[in-house]
Parts: C-alpha cells; sequence; structure tokens
C-alpha cells in the first residue's frame, strides 16, 4: 500500500506527493517546482488542501487498519519485561552449577 497523498499547489497548480503520516494540522511543506509555502490546516479556506487533508487522514486510518489486521505481527514487550525474564533465566542457570 503507498502511503503518500497527492497535493496540488495552490500557486502553480502542480502536482507532487508527500506521506500522509507528515500531512496533519500544523506542517508546512515547500512546493518542489514553485517553492512557494504551503501550510497545512483541517481548516484550511483552501480546496486543494482540504482535500489532501481528508486524503491523508483516510490513508493513515486504512493504514492502522491494515496494521491491526495482520495476524503474525509480534505484540510489543517491554524492555523492563524481557530484561527481567533474561535474567531469571541465568538465575536458574547459576542454581544448578551449585
Amino acid at each position: 500500500m503507498e502511503d503518500s497523498v497527492q497535493i496540488r499547489c495552490t500557486r502553480c497548480k502542480n502536482v507532487f506527493r508527500d506521506r500522509a503520516k507528515r500531512l496533519q494540522s500544523g506542517y508546512s511543506r515547500q512546493c518542489p517546482s514553485c517553492e512557494v509555502v504551503l501550510f497545512f490546516d483541517e481548516d484550511s479556506p483552501n480546496p486543494h488542501i482540504k482535500k489532501a487533508m481528508r486524503a491523508a487522514r483516510r490513508l493513515r486510518k486504512e493504514m492502522r487498519q491494515m496494521e491491526s489486521m495482520q495476524p503474525g505481527r509480534a505484540t510489543a514487550v517491554s524492555r523492563r519485561f524481557s530484561g527481567r525474564s533474561a535474567s531469571t533465566a541465568q538465575d536458574e542457570g547459576a542454581d544448578d552449577e551449585g
């Protein structure tokens, strides 16, 4: 699945792509062709910005759903927990020696 969204420049009308994870309120990006700075906000009056923000939000939601549906994905284990189990295994080995 592609993680980028099309953005249409407000000044030169060229279309370029940026990652959906980056496109959130408060993000700004420079157009690669005319170098105008575009500011991304949910409440933007510009329809091109609004469209890009909606597409990014929808894509992020789809990516979260895809990640949660993957069955082979291991759950994250905290470092503290994994550290304890490793030290416990070492302690048991030390008890067998003596």
